[in-house]
């Protein structure tokens, strides 16, 4: 067969090939992409220097003052490393501080300071805009279903993440 830009292509192997477009990991990985672009080109315009994670910690340790760190990382779904990291973040822009939890020196107190409970009012509202703006090409009823829809595949895989780096 020779499509119509003039390349040979054979009809069984094009046939048997999956449209990475129809993918579910593809459009997730894309969506996730988009959403990424959205929340941080809004934060930028906005004036703020706040990732989508720093804001989830900000919110979290907000809703729970007190909350360990590997409480943290389990609520965000994140490593401990990766949050230990965000932390530390969130610590030098004074947003955020740790203190040694009583009984146990081993584990860190989260509290959020002033300033980040501060930047935390003042990134709600964009926050909501920017759900808003990820969802645009879908109507109400169509963003209710596509959430309880995401809900259910991310419930039916559990708790899946990346394993370890191997080495060679």
């Amino acid at each position: 067969m020779t499509p119509s830009n003039g390349t040979d292509v054979d009809e069984a192997s094009a046939g048997n090939r999956l449209d990475v477009h129809a993918m579910p990991g593809h459009l997730i990985r894309r969506m996730h992409q988009a959403s990424q672009a959205i929340f941080d080109g809004e934060m930028a315009r906005n004036g703020l220097d706040l990732t989508s994670v720093q804001y989830a910690a900000l919110a979290v340790i907000a809703a729970q003052p007190g909350l360990d760190q590997a409480t943290l990382a389990a609520i965000i779904a994140f490593d401990r490393v990766t949050t230990g990291g965000v932390i530390d973040r969130l610590e030098a822009k004074a947003l955020v501080r740790r203190e040694i939890a009583k009984g146990d020196r081993r584990s860190r107190r989260l509290h959020l300071e002033p300033q980040g409970a501060k930047i935390l009012t003042s990134a709600r509202p964009i926050v909501e805009d920017v759900q808003a703006k990820m969802m645009v090409g879908l109507d109400k009823r169509e963003q209710s279903q596509f959430l309880k829809l995401l809900q259910k595949a991310l419930d039916a895989v559990g708790d899946v993440r990346r394993g370890p780096a191997r080495s060679a």
